[in-house]
């Protein structure tokens, strides 16, 4: 397709990634295969991104059949990063990612938040642009399950 890559947001193709976190180690996606996964871009200085972690965090905690990643993409360090989180803490994993070098694979993310339901298979099942809610999650596991997908 004249040099054009695939890119791991698109449904149906399966990511890898392998990424540092602020405070729960190496996330490895690889290693999550069997459940489902959330992918979800956010900063700071989005205020949908903020509205939708509490409940991103809930929907993680409700579902142990699920892991959440949250990719902070912004230009920030890591020490003011932690410094946020401890006045919007979340129990799920948060890793800073470099605005001008994105995991191998992954695209820039056109707008935030974004999020990318990845199925136990560990193919995209779903993309989300814009906050989702824990039905929004509810209702594309079972469509992917039932054997939809898509984008939204």
């Amino acid at each position: 397709m004249f040099g054009l890559s695939v890119s791991a947001q698109e449904v149906g193709t399966t990511p890898e990634l392998k990424i540092n976190t602020l405070a729960h180690g190496e996330f490895d996606l690889a290693a999550k295969r069997g459940q489902w996964v959330l992918v979800n871009y956010w900063a700071t200085w989005c205020a949908p991104c903020l509205k939708e972690m509490p409940e991103l965090d809930h929907y993680d905690q409700a579902n142990a059949d699920l892991q959440i990643i949250g990719l902070a993409f912004e230009e920030t360090t890591a020490e003011e990063l932690q410094a946020f989180l401890q006045t919007r803490p979340v129990s799920y994993p948060i890793a800073l990612v470099d605005v001008y070098a994105p995991p191998a694979g992954w695209d820039v993310p056109r707008g935030l938040p974004l999020s990318i339901l990845l199925g136990p298979d560990g193919a995209v099942a779903k993309r989300f642009v814009g906050p989702i809610t824990g039905k929004d999650l509810d209702m594309a596991r079972k469509a992917a399950s039932e054997g939809g997908a898509g984008d939204e």
